[in-house]
């Protein structure tokens, strides 16, 4: 080859006999700042910072965004930020794109970068060169989107989360203006519509979840898994499986709990700093809600898990700290019924003290072993 010319993807070296090498695509980083109705690039050509960008946060913005990005023969790596559904469709168009890879950047990841790189401005423009410094310096690790029907039940399992924290908060007003006569009866016949409006919406988000979720040969058996768990009810079931099937396959059980933010969290220095253990919280916080009541539930109905937790408490533990504990060993006893597909069995959760007896079966569990 000639000193002079220049090589291309395509060429070859040869490093020893029968033997050879493609030179890999130059690598060019992007960051890209959503907003509502925005989205601010950043993107660095051969090392040269280019001229940010501001494309609208349309379907035809998105595809504006990928024509101009696509080079032959380069490759960029984009890091956005995981805020939400504004940047959900540019990123599930993006990942599809030859030549382009998507890494979705946890917020507070990319906050504490920031802070690091001492940055004291806060804007779009700003946070769009963060996000492209972020992953030009740091691991890049690429996005994997989910399956249509993870999406969808994602986004089922959330909405019937908020309609049933609306439908509670109205139950707690009703119980309030009931205590007062003074009140005038049409505001508790208000509320009282207002609660059966939220029920509906409530059974008619829960039946297209199940709808979904009995069309999943593999949906349909995490779900029948999950309703084998005593305090595992029917929407219980339906909000903790959206949540999981968001979770790559490729996690284990200690992961599936740190991506729920349920890993303890350890705060000291030297000898004289030792604070609380506490949960870290640096996941999905829609997860660690969907766990709250079923775990409440269960220590008071399975053995097992009320063994589990009297135990912590003899420790020494606090009730709410015991009952995070109890979330924990739920979820990692979900993970080891997904990988072996087996129902729930609290033998392995938590061995009973002697003398103890075990509840009987409950007739989800009977009919699911069946």
């Amino acid at each position: 080859m000639n000193k002079n010319s220049k090589k291309t993807p395509q060429d070859k070296i040869e490093i020893a006999p029968n033997q050879t090498a493609v030179i890999p695509d130059p690598i060019d980083p992007c960051g890209v700042e959503v907003s509502a109705e925005e989205l601010i690039v950043a993107l660095r050509r051969g090392g040269k910072r280019q001229a940010l960008k501001s494309f609208p946060n349309s379907p035809q913005g998105h595809r504006d965004l990928a024509r101009d990005l696509a080079r032959p023969g380069r490759r960029v790596q984009v890091c956005m930020e995981s805020t939400g559904v504004y940047g959900l469709d540019l990123a599930l168009l993006l990942a599809k794109q030859s030549g382009i890879q998507v890494m979705v950047a946890n917020p507070r990841a990319v906050r504490h970068f920031a802070q690091a790189m001492m940055e004291r401005n806060k804007s779009d423009r700003v946070d769009a060169v963060v996000l492209l410094e972020f992953a030009a310096r740091l691991p890049f690790e690429p996005w994997q989107p989910p399956a249509q029907n993870a999406l969808h039940l994602c986004a089922l399992g959330r909405r019937l989360e908020a309609i049933t924290d609306r439908g509670t908060a109205e139950k707690n007003r009703l119980h309030a203006t009931r205590a007062a006569q003074a009140l005038p009866a049409s505001v508790r016949q208000d509320l009282e519509r207002s609660i059966r409006f939220h029920e509906r919406a409530a059974e008619r988000l829960t039946g297209a979840a199940l709808k979904l979720i009995t069309a999943d040969s593999k949906l349909q058996l995490r779900y029948t898994l999950l309703d084998s768990i005593p305090g595992i009810g029917q929407t219980s079931a339906v909000q903790i499986l959206a949540e999981l099937v968001m979770i790559s396959s490729h996690l284990d059980g200690r992961q599936w709990v740190a991506y729920a933010g349920l890993d303890p969290r350890q705060y000291s220095s030297g000898t004289s700093v030792r604070r609380k253990v506490r949960i870290s919280k640096a996941g999905n916080a829609h997860l660690r809600r969907a766990l709250y009541m079923p775990a409440l539930v269960a220590v008071g109905c399975d053995p097992h898990l009320r063994a589990f937790y009297e135990h912590l408490q003899a420790r020494g533990k606090l009730k709410m700290q015991a009952l995070v504990a109890v979330m924990r060993k739920l979820l990692h006893a979900i993970y080891g019924m997904f990988k072996h597909q087996q129902v729930y069995d609290g033998t392995k959760v938590f061995r009973l003290p002697e003398g103890v007896a075990a509840a009987p079966s409950t007739p989800s569990q009977t009919e699911v072993a069946a």
